[in-house]
């Protein structure tokens, strides 16, 4: 895990952001109180946030399912991304992480336009479902525990539309799924599910080495 694009040098990745970023005051914010955390290395690096907010944009998208939320950076971004009547159901297990998100959805105006669940995400999921909620996403973003991120897409593949994208982090792994010595749980799941995406006739691919890299995986018909 890491809060900025893998392997660029620190001269480049500050040149990056100097000709590329346009975080609003808000969002800044939020990754300064993040950057103070115990768990800092969790949050999305900027330059992903802006990615996936320009992705919604470019999709039209109004209906937006997030596993995973701590602070709430990429969830406040795409609710900042997505029209006014758009809509992010966020799942997450933690009262005190999403606390911190809370307040700056409400600063931000966007509170409305997140549906938070405080529940085990795989349970939310499985109720959406059972709700009738099947193909009814344009975008869904995972980020949670490394171990469930199978079963995360196999249902964030079902709840959004044919044409709709999923997004899911960490999949470089900070490097350690390229070497065959690591071997703990989690790092052997996230190689599994990249290996499985690659021959997953379900979706057109697009693993992008953004932050600690990035799988794009687009529903077909």
């Amino acid at each position: 895990m890491g809060k900025q694009t893998l392997g660029l040098e620190q001269h480049i990745y500050d040149y990056l952001h100097s000709v590329s970023l346009r975080e609003p005051e808000i969002l800044q914010q939020l990754r300064q109180e993040t950057n103070q955390h115990p768990l800092s290395v969790m949050q999305i690096s900027p330059e992903q946030g802006q990615f996936m907010a320009l992705l919604v944009q470019l999709m039209g998208a109004k209906k937006t399912l997030e596993v995973g939320v701590f602070t709430g950076y990429s969830s406040l971004i795409v609710a900042l991304a997505l029209p006014p009547s758009g809509k992010v159901v966020a799942c997450d297990v933690s009262e005190e992480y999403t606390a911190i998100a809370r307040r700056y959805w409400l600063k931000a105006g966007v509170a409305d336009k997140i549906d938070l669940h405080i529940a085990p995400a795989m349970d939310t999921l499985d109720r959406l479902l059972a709700n009738g909620e099947a193909e009814t996403f344009d975008f869904a973003f995972i980020d949670a525990d490394k171990t469930s991120y199978d079963g995360y897409y196999e249902r964030a593949l079902q709840l959004v539309r044919v044409g709709g994208l999923i997004a899911i982090d960490n999949v470089l792994w900070s490097g350690r799924v390229a070497d065959a010595e690591v071997q703990d749980n989690r790092t052997k799941t996230i190689r599994a599910l990249n290996k499985k995406l690659h021959q997953d006739s379900r979706i057109t691919l697009s693993l992008v080495p953004i932050a600690d890299g990035l799988t794009l995986a687009l529903k077909l018909p």
